[in-house]
This record gives structure tokens, C-alpha cells and sequence, in this order.
């Protein structure tokens, strides 16, 4: 996953919409997004949870975010509006809902810089072992680092340079030429087909293979396939060419990953096993690809392997910092958040939303000191957004029959549920640990918004929709019992390490306890979604022109 792409103003009827995007312009945008920094460390710490196996944790992963994606692609084409994936539970349940998913989009988008700067940090700690502990652990002259990695993507976003805030033909070429050029010359070069038999294909069991998914970034990487319906409102064909689109680009992103895995694991010398699968040792393991490409005399690969880790990641970080004001500045207009976070510069740069995503983005530094434990907080904030769109899929048929689908989802009141229990499943691998410390975001994160209402903090305070969101207390203290009492924590199984949950529900019963759960929720919201009135009055706001 990386930088989130620009999206058409708002309003299908828009005449500023020009509908000259083909396919392979749809697909490049997605792919530009899926190939990005989760590339260069995914493929160690899937090794390092599943073993061999991690191939199928790429292919439960891929076939994961396909059905999230299909079900995103009918409302992202409906409703092409900036944030959509925050606001289509607004449609559909109202006020309280849209603050929440706004809230969980907001959390997604400023933990993702602090991980792209975790991203670039393990790849330079290899040359400055001051940054990081033996464990990847940031010292304190680390996070100074780190803080002004932080500071420099602020300044630049004051400067209100545009150019960074989209992502080019250019620089999409260089994210995929880079790890097409590793997979190639590895596999050339420095292949041991031996080491994929090395304690079995699944050293760690079926709970290795499902918790690589959440926790070892392949869930992180393979997200952005929304990219594509994005620009809905700007695709020639989008019933035929959006679908095609969004599968195209997870199947391209997948074959790379599942690529990069495979020569990851053929290019490991011998003595990385010393330890086994969950130790991999090695030379410069802090940057993994690029000490591999060391290790068999390719020294201008590392090179170009550790540009491009620096490079990669602080765009992502540039962007994802602008986003993450945004997305607060857009909840202010709303009326959720204080009219604080409206305030701008004579640039239109939303400074006070700037600033508090940044102080934010320090914060989160501390109870995530590693890439690991950050990018597991990072999957399951985005899933639990990406988890509004299922909900609202199914409302939004009942609500809002006639509005012209550009595509339309085969069997979506089927898919629907089904993307929804698969999403609770992805924030369920991730662990205890990471979604105890997500259930205190969410909790602050409401204090804010009730505070700013209960102060009135922004005069435009949107009377709340309480009954149409009853369910959604229950679904956030439930998804946290669930995790509590489950197997999984950020690292692993709660059967080989320690982080709080009980593991008093057995492997595959978890599961069933997660589907039974998922469905009870989503035919509970279903049953109290806004009256159609309600919806209409909320979608009309779509056909005005956009707020600058």
C-alpha cells in the first residue's frame, strides 16, 4: 500500500469530469499503490511467521482483499466522492457512523507515515547502527531521527508543493522496476531450491500462515486497490473496465509479492537457519532484500535497493501526511471535530490539522517502536474503515435503488456479508495486543468528538443518528472480546508467544465465532439503516458543487 491517488471533484454530473481513463490507466493507478514500501520487508517477516507457508498467506491475503475490493468497486463507482471509503456508512447510517469511520480513516492515514519512516529507518540502521537496538527497536537518537523525518514531510506540506501529492507515470514505474529487477537478478543469481524444505512447509501450523497475513504486512501491501474507483467518474467504460481494473491490479500486485517471497526464501544462505523459520539470521537482516543482494556480491542491486528505501516510503509519508489533515479538516466541516482543524494558511494548507497529525504521528512512534508491530496497528485500522463498505453496500441497494451503477456487484447481497466477516478476520489475525492499543485510539478518538459536541466546540454539530448506529458499540466491544479470548497476537500465535489473549477459543472455532458475529452485526445494521428520506437527504448533497 502506499500514497492514496487524487480523486475527481465531487458530483457524477460534474461537467469538469473528462472520461478519458482506459484500462491500463485504471490498472497502473491501482498497481502504483499496491507495490509500495510493503515490499521490503513483507516478504522476512511472513518467512519468519509461516515458514514456506507464506506463500499461502500471500494467496489467503490476495483472495481477501479481491472480495473487500469487488464490494468497494459498485459504491466507489456509484459515489465517486474524495474519501469514500470513510463516508459511505454516512449515507447509509447517518451522522454517529460517519463521524466513526471518518475517525477510523483518519487513524489509518496518520499511522502510515510514522511506518514509512519505521520503513526507511531499518534500511538505514544498517549503515548507522545508532538508530536501532538489535531487536529494530528506534533509540533515542533514533526517534530524533525519525522526529525529523516527521518535521520534513510538515515543512514540505506547508510549502504546498502539488506535484507530491500525486502519484506519476515516473514514479510508479521506478516502485514496480525496482522489485521486478530484485525478484529477476535474485533468482538468477543466488536461488537454493533446498530451502524451501526446511522444517516442513508449515513449521508453525495453519495459525503461522493466517497470522503472517495481518501482521507480517500482506494485508499493508496488497491494500490500494481502491485507487481505481477512485476515478470512476473518469473511466471510459467503468462497468467494464473498473472490475477489471481493481482484479488486474491485486492479481499483478500478488504475483509480485508472491514473487519476491518465493526468491526471498531460494536466496537465504544456509546459516540464516541456524536459528529456524523465526529467526532468520543473516548479514544486514535490518534491510533484508538489500542484504541478500550483499551476500551474493550484487552490490549495485543493494544500492538501488536502498535508494529506493528511502525514496518510496518518504513520498508515501508526504502524502499520507497530507492526507491525514485533510481527512481532520474534513471532519471539522462536518462538524465532528473542533473548527480548529479548519484553520489555514494564505497556501490553503490546513495548519492546525497539519500540525496535530503530526504531534500524533510521534505519539504512535512509542507503543509501536517496530515496522512490525506498526504495520499490524496500520491493517487493522485501514480494514476496519475498508469494513464500512459492506455494510453500507447492501443499505445503500434498498436506499438508493435508482442512482446509476457504472458497475454493478453479481451477487452483491451474497458478497456483502461475506467481505464483511472477511474483514473481521483480518483485524482478528492481527492480535490482541494490536487491537487492544486500536480500541484506545478509538476510545480518544470519541472523547474528541464527544467533547467537541458537548463544548461546541463547531457550530455545525450534525444531530446525532443514534438509532441507526446502535450496533456499532456492540460490533467494537465484541471484534475486542473476541480477539481477547482468540489465539493471535502482533508476533504470532498466543501459543508460541505472549501478549494477553487467552487462546480459550480453538483454531477454526474463532473462526466460526467471528463469521456467527459478523453476521449477527451486519443483518443488525441492515434492520436499522436510515429511512430512505434520510439517505436521499445526505446523497443529495452530492450533485452540489464541490466546497473549495
Amino acid at each position: 500500500m502506499t500514497m492514496p491517488k487524487a480523486v475527481a471533484p465531487e458530483g457524477p454530473g460534474n461537467p469538469g469530469l473528462r472520461r478519458d481513463i482506459g484500462l491500463i490507466g485504471l490498472t497502473w493507478t491501482s498497481t502504483g499503490s499496491i507495490i509500495g514500501s510493503g515490499w521490503l520487508f513483507g516478504a522476512l517477516f511472513a518467512a519468519q511467521a509461516a515458514g514456506t507457508a507464506a506463500l499461502f498467506s500471500w494467496g489467503i491475503g490476495a483472495l481477501a482483499v479481491t472480495v473487500l475490493a469487488f464490494v468497494h468497486a459498485e459504491l466507489g463507482a456509484m459515489y465517486p466522492v474524495a474519501g469514500g471509503t470513510a463516508r459511505f456508512p454516512h449515507y447509509a447510517f447517518g451522522s454517529v457512523a460517519g463521524a466513526s469511520f471518518g475517525w477510523f480513516s483518519w487513524l489509518q492515514a496518520v499511522a502510515t507515515a510514522p511506518i514509512e519512516v519505521m520503513a526507511s529507518l531499518n534500511y538505514l540502521s544498517v549503515h548507522a547502527d545508532w538508530v536501532q537496538s538489535g531487536e529494530n527497536r528506534l533509540t533515542a537518537a533514533g526517534y530524533g531521527l525519525a522526529v525529523a523525518f516527521m518535521a520534513f514531510f510538515v515543512v514540505v506540506n506547508f510549502l504546498g508543493i502539488r506535484w507530491l501529492a500525486h502519484t506519476n507515470s515516473l514514479a510508479t514505474w521506478w516502485k514496480v522496476a525496482i522489485p521486478v529487477l530484485t525478484i529477476a537478478v535474485l533468482a538468477a543469481t543466488a536461488f537454493h531450491g533446498s530451502n524451501f524444505g526446511h522444517q516442513g512447509l508449515a513449521p508453525f501450523g495453519a495459525q503461522g500462515v493466517l497470522s503472517a497475513v495481518s501482521t507480517s504486512g500482506i494485508i499493508f501491501a496488497l491494500l490500494g486497490f481502491e485507487q481505481a474507483d477512485q476515478l470512476a467518474g473518469e473511466s471510459r467504460h467503468p462497468a467494464r473496465d473498473i472490475p477489471r481494473a481493481i482484479i488486474g491490479s491485486i492479481v499483478l500486485g500478488a504475483l509480485i509479492y508472491l514473487a519476491l517471497q518465493v526468491v526471498f526464501i531460494g536466496a537465504l544462505p544456509q546459516s540464516a537457519f541456524t536459528h529456524g523459520w523465526a529467526d532468520l539470521t543473516f548479514d544486514d537482516k535490518a534491510g533484508p532484500f538489500a542484504g541478500l543482494a550483499l551476500s551474493a556480491g550484487l552490490g549495485w542491486l543493494a544500492t538501488l535497493i536502498y535508494i529506493d528505501a528511502v525514496v518510496s516510503p518518504t513520498g508515501t509519508g508526504l502524502i499520507y501526511t497530507t492526507a491525514a489533515s485533510r481527512v481532520s479538516y474534513g471532519l471539522s466541516r462536518n462538524g465532528y471535530v473542533p473548527q480548529v482543524f479548519e484553520r489555514t494558511t494564505g497556501r490553503g494548507v490546513p495548519w492546525f490539522s497539519l500540525l496535530f497529525a503530526f504531534a500524533v504521528g510521534l505519539i504512535i512512534f512509542l507503543p509501536f517502536p517496530t515496522w512490525q508491530k506498526l504495520v499490524g496497528f496500520v491493517t487493522s485500522a485501514s480494514v476496519l474503515m475498508y469494513a464500512g463498505a459492506p455494510l453500507a453496500l447492501g443499505c445503500l441497494r434498498k436506499q438508493d435503488p435508482d442512482r446509476y451503477r457504472p458497475y454493478r456487484l453479481p451477487a452483491g447481497m451474497f458478497w456483502a456479508p461475506v467481505a464483511f466477516i472477511v474483514a473481521n478476520l483480518i483485524i482478528y489475525w492481527a492480535g490482541w495486543d494490536t487491537l487492544w492499543r486500536l480500541g484506545l485510539a478509538i476510545v480518544l478518538g470519541y472523547l474528541l468528538l464527544g467533547g467537541s459536541a458537548l463544548l461546541k466546540l463547531n457550530p455545525r454539530t450534525p444531530r446525532p443518528d443514534w438509532r441507526s448506529a446502535q450496533w456499532l458499540p456492540v460490533y467494537l466491544t465484541g471484534m475486542g472480546v473476541i480477539s481477547w479470548q482468540g489465539g493471535y497476537c502482533s508476533t504470532g500465535p498466543a501459543t508460541t508467544v505472549t501478549c494477553g489473549a487467552t487462546g480459550a477459543l480453538p483454531l477454526w472455532w474463532d473462526m466460526a465465532v467471528i463469521a456467527v458475529f459478523s453476521l449477527v452485526i451486519y443483518y443488525w445494521a441492515y434492520s436499522v439503516r436510515l429511512p430512505d428520506e434520510a439517505t436521499q437527504s445526505y446523497l443529495g448533497r452530492l450533485d452540489a458543487p464541490p466546497d473549495h
